[in-house]
């Protein structure tokens, strides 16, 4: 059985096109030969921006083969700084990557992220890593790249993925240049404008962009204390609006547009003085532009993650308004949630619903993560309405219990998978403690479950080519043992081994041997 996608490079109006389920595109070639049926590579990866580079570096980390295209000759150039919030950093934490990224970023406070309302972080979050990081965009994503290059990924730049034709074995993926390559499974993460999903015909249901942002560092020619007025002045009504120092006489500008065009085509310094004269009487003198970009408040989901073989992931599965700064952490966290399950699929050990709890665990967070960023937008509004909704939202979040609960919701620690009835801590992210050989993400580096045991009673026994064991009476635990997912979530809570022997098999299949 075989069905086939194939794609001509599209115009400007079909990239923003997506076609409906079941819909082929005009163009079909012809099926691949016999020749070409033997896989090359495991998996090949439509683009190495986070997502794409994360997800290649974990399935390395079980030995898939993994060739990773990016469209781009060479990597983004521009230096936008983009946030890693508490989950995305436990993640580089439990991979061995924090140290090597914390150099390149700053911490801030983890507050005041939701709608932005200057709120302090709660006390106590759950967490070692209770920060945000500022980090320039194109470092993280070439720290990613280097990351998955060092353990074993192929990355080819320039070389876009215009076709493909799936069966029961395998995806046959057809490039720019014509060349066709066998893989077993296709990724698609490859940015809002996915060729990949437009191509496998699935859906992307939700609202255009209503308004659009302009961002860009360049150089200004009046006073700072000028700018500051200006900008505390007008920052009374619009929040979406800054104008501040980045260093050696470089500012950093956002500023909304003065009305919605072609997110394709690139603005200009001019397009930046004609939206500042209109929000601010004055365009600031700015000049020298170092990188200009637009963003819109767009909010789409795909239908789904997976159609047999090819899987989307990251900004191809869902895009968002950038508020609240999620979607880079998103698109990480779906590639540390799909790698080890790709990986168990390939290696053969996968139980037969493994793959499908990818789209049922991930899924459900994108659509959460849409619905906190359209109602941010809202309390963004200038309008009067929105504004009194803003002003009572900021006085409920002098409580404790609401701050904890957006801040916990904006930086993905509050997730909780369903894994069934059980304790809280079930299905929820286990923070970094103390073991006794250090800390307990150190031992997740490898990208393996993890069985911890204060009893010192029970094993993982068969299934310990895939999970590692700890014994440790004295970890920081209110309960006597868990098992951890690769991904650091708890797949168990209890002390009985029959009960843990259900649950290996439900995680990580039939025990060797």
């Amino acid at each position: 059985m075989r069905s086939q996608f194939t794609a001509e490079p599209s115009s400007n109006d079909m990239a923003d096109r997506d076609f409906t389920v079941g819909e082929v595109p005009a163009v079909v070639r012809a099926p691949a030969t016999d020749a070409d049926r033997e896989p090359v590579f495991d998996v090949i990866i439509a683009g190495c921006g986070p997502t794409g580079a994360m997800l290649a570096a974990e399935l390395r980390l079980h030995d898939v083969r993994v060739l990773v295209v990016e469209k781009e000759t060479e990597p983004k150039s521009f230096v936008r700084i983009v946030g890693l919030h508490i989950r995305s950093l436990e993640l580089m934490a439990m991979r061995g990557l924090l140290e090597r990224v914390l150099p390149h970023g700053r911490r801030r406070p983890a507050g005041g992220f939701f709608a932005a309302i200057d709120k302090p972080a709660p006390k106590g979050l759950d967490s070692a890593h209770a920060y945000l990081l500022g980090i320039p965009q194109p470092v993280i994503e070439r720290l990613l790249e280097e990351h998955a290059t060092e353990l074993g990924a192929q990355v080819r730049r320039g070389c876009a993925v215009t076709g493909f034709e799936q069966d029961d074995e395998g995806v046959t993926v057809e490039l720019a240049d014509g060349e066709r390559l066998r893989t077993r499974y296709l990724v698609g993460c490859d940015g809002a404008r996915s060729t990949v999903r437009k191509l496998l015909g699935v859906g992307f249901p939700g609202e255009p962009s209503r308004t659009e942002t302009l961002m860009g560092e360049m150089e200004v020619g009046v006073p700072q204390e000028e700018i500051t007025a200006k900008v505390t002045e007008i920052n009374e009504t619009h929040k979406p609006f800054w104008l501040r120092p980045f260093g050696g006489g470089v500012h950093s500008v956002v500023v909304p547009a003065v009305g919605v065009v072609d997110r394709a085509e690139p603005p200009t310094l001019e397009d930046f003085k004609h939206a500042l004269r209109a929000i601010a009487g004055t365009d600031f003198g700015v000049h020298s532009a170092r990188w200009l970009s637009r963003f819109g408040d767009a909010t789409r989901l795909a239908e789904r993650y997976r159609a047999g073989r090819v899987l989307l992931a990251g900004d191809a599965a869902h895009i968002h308004p950038p508020i609240g700064g999620q979607g880079l952490n998103l698109g990480v966290q779906d590639a540390v949630n799909l790698g080890w399950k790709l990986a168990a699929q390939i290696r053969d050990w996968a139980p037969g619903t493994l793959l499908d709890t990818y789209q049922a665990e991930r899924r459900p967070v994108a659509e959460d993560v849409l619905d906190n960023t359209r109602a941010q937008r809202e309390l963004l509004s200038a309008e009067p309405g929105p504004q009194a909704v803003r002003r009572l939202l900021s006085e409920l979040m002098d409580f404790d219990v609401v701050n904890r609960h957006l801040i916990e919701k904006i930086t993905a620690i509050g997730i909780r998978y369903d894994f069934g009835d059980g304790p809280d801590l079930l299905g929820r992210r286990l923070r970094d403690i103390d073991v006794k050989q250090g800390r307990l993400y150190d031992l997740l580096h490898r990208g393996r479950g993890l069985l911890l045991d204060r009893t010192e009673r029970l094993t993982a026994g068969g299934w310990s080519d895939r999970v590692d064991y700890l014994a440790d009476p004295t970890a920081a635990l209110d309960v006597p043992c868990v098992l951890l997912r690769p991904d650091g979530h708890v797949a168990w809570i209890g002390d009985d081994q029959q009960d843990l022997d259900a649950h290996l098999s439900r995680w990580f299949g039939t025990p060797a041997g």
